[in-house]
């Protein structure tokens, strides 16, 4: 039997830390359930996942659907879609089955590439590469989580590119009921020999396709509508993130308006956030007055979550005369005062 490989390619930067990237790991294994269910599905399909941060790895290797469980979504630093690309690519080039004289080889692999952010990396050559080597060998469907996403990066890689507005729970419902009835369709049209790439209908009002002729380039390698910062718990030593996103203000004068960012929350990751994070994050920096509230430490409850060390690292505090460091070991008593200063951010 021919097989139908399906690649999931995710975007898990910090952007997506909290509910949404929950939600995904919810929809996910609504796909799985779904497809397992179905008796052309279960025949030909195939499923792998690939996440990507700063770096990227397989979650899940390429495998029969009838063996597959959905996994749990780590969070990682960064959003190099280069890097995702080329682990996209050496796992195609790794798995593909391709015709022989003996063998008919695999269908064309679908891939769907979820991102709700701004690529923090320059993602030319892996693009180019994949234009050169695998947009006629493979199906790509890049699909925008929200309003933020670079879409022209994604206009390069392929033609069908999606707007999901993922504004509610009932949204992700929808979306991913979509994709599993994506996943069917092309199923149903490779039993029948024809193309075996159809995707379903879209509602257009929770899905739309993008109208690519009316994109406009963007050259920036930070994510303009999050701000992410990393910190670590003093108690426990785990990591966390605070999570800000962008909204635009009154300014006080007429007509004029001011950026700032709003706390969507402090969120507790796990050591995977180091391994997927990139490497060769720069210094980019975010004042304290342009952020509006700050969480406590989701790992142990301290009561202010963002306490900035002499060193520039982030860590919690509670009522303690003395605070460590759990960076870098220094120990001192921590003041307020007035006026704004200047905190190390993520890339997004």
């Amino acid at each position: 039997m021919r097989r139908l490989p399906i690649y999931f390619l995710i975007d898990v930067s910090e952007s997506m830390v909290g509910d949404q990237i929950q939600l995904v790991e919810e929809g996910m294994a609504t796909i799985i359930k779904a497809i397992k269910q179905d008796p052309y599905a279960i025949e030909t399909v195939w499923v792998s996942i690939i996440v990507f941060a700063g770096q990227a790895k397989t979650l899940v290797p390429l495998q029969e659907i009838v063996s597959f469980y959905p996994p749990k979504f780590p969070i990682g630093g960064g959003t190099s879609l280069s890097n995702g690309l080329g682990h996209l690519m050496y796992e195609l080039r790794k798995n593909t089955i391709k015709t022989t004289f003996d063998q008919k080889g695999d269908w064309k692999p679908i891939v769907f590439l979820f991102t709700d952010g701004v690529p923090t990396d320059d993602s030319k050559s892996a693009i180019s590469e994949w234009k050169q080597n695998w947009s006629r060998t493979a199906n790509m469907v890049a699909i925008s989580f929200g309003d933020e996403t670079d879409t022209t990066i994604l206009s390069e890689l392929t033609e069908n590119v999606i707007h999901f507005k993922n504004s509610t729970e009932e949204d992700y419902k929808k979306f991913f009921k979509w994709i599993t009835d994506s996943i069917k369709t092309s199923s149903i049209s490779v039993e029948n020999n024809t193309s075996g790439f159809e995707l379903a209908s879209i509602d257009g009002e929770t899905i739309t396709k993008i109208d690519l002729t009316k994109q406009a380039p963007s050259n920036l390698y930070i994510d303009p509508n999050y701000v992410v910062l990393a910190a670590k718990c003093q108690n426990t030593k785990r990591p966390y993130l605070m999570k800000y996103r962008k909204f635009i203000q009154p300014s006080g004068f007429a007509g004029l308006q001011t950026k700032a960012y709003r706390l969507i929350g402090g969120f507790q990751v796990d050591n995977t956030y180091y391994e997927l994070s990139d490497e060769n994050q720069v210094n980019n920096k975010i004042n304290s007055d342009e952020l509006i509230g700050a969480p406590a430490c989701p790992s142990c409850g301290n009561q202010f979550g963002l306490a900035m060390c002499a060193c520039g690292k982030i860590h919690c505090i509670g009522d303690e005369e003395i605070s460590t460091c759990p960076h870098c070991g220094n120990q001192g008593r921590y003041g307020s005062g007035d006026g704004g200063f200047d905190i190390n951010r993520t890339l997004g």
